[in-house]
C-alpha cells in the first residue's frame, strides 16, 4: 500500500524515537506522521486510507485491587468486553486513566504503541486482527503510526491472543 501524501517531512521527537525502538528490535517498518491527527481509531484509517479494522487500538486497563497494568490490542472497529479481561486476568479491570497511561507505558493517550512501554505490561490481542494482512498501530504520538502484520504485532509485544471484543 501507498504512503498518502498528508504526512509530515519530519518525526517528532517522540514519533522518532519510537523509530529508533523499531529499529533496535530488529524491525524495518516505517513509522510515519501525519499533518492531522490519528488519535482515534477514526482519524487513523481516514489519514491512512484505510478500513478502521485495520487500526490497531492500544487501550490500557489496570486491574481494580492491585492496579496492574495490563494491555488490549483490538480492532479499530470492535470493543473490549472488560468482563472477558476480567475472567482471563481472575480480577476485575477498569480502563485505565490518562495519568495511569503515561505512567506505565510513558506515551499520552491516542498515540500510545502496542510496544515500547515504561514498564513491561501483560498485553492480550484479540484474534480478529489475526485477520487482516496489515494493519496500522500508533508510534508515540497522536500524529503517528505503523503499519506491521498481526505476526509482527504477536513477535514484538509477545501478546498471547484471545477473543476479547464484545458480542
Amino acid at each position: 500500500m501507498a504512503i498518502p501524501e498528508n504526512i509530515t517531512e519530519n518525526l517528532s521527537k517522540s514519533a522518532l524515537d519510537f523509530q529508533t525502538f523499531l529499529r533496535k528490535m530488529g524491525y524495518n517498518n516505517r513509522v510515519v506522521e501525519f499533518s492531522q491527527g490519528t488519535r482515534t481509531a477514526q482519524q487513523a484509517a481516514d489519514a491512512i486510507g484505510v478500513d478502521i479494522s485495520q487500526i490497531v487500538k492500544s487501550l490500557l486497563f489496570k486491574t481494580e485491587v492491585g492496579s496492574v497494568a495490563v494491555m488490549v490490542l483490538i480492532s479499530g472497529r470492535d470493543r473490549v468486553d472488560e468482563e472477558k479481561l476480567s475472567i482471563l486476568l481472575g480480577e476485575h479491570v477498569i480502563k485505565a486513566d490518562a495519568e495511569f497511561v503515561r505512567e506505565k507505558t510513558g506515551f499520552s493517550i491516542g498515540g500510545v504503541p502496542p510496544i515500547g512501554h515504561l514498564f513491561r505490561i501483560q498485553i492480550f490481542i484479540d484474534q480478529d486482527l489475526n485477520n487482516q494482512d496489515q494493519i496500522w498501530a500508533a508510534a508515540g504520538s497522536p500524529f503517528a503510526v505503523f503499519s506491521l502484520t498481526p505476526g509482527e504485532l504477536q513477535n514484538l509485544s509477545n501478546g498471547k491472543w484471545v477473543s476479547i471484543k464484545t458480542g
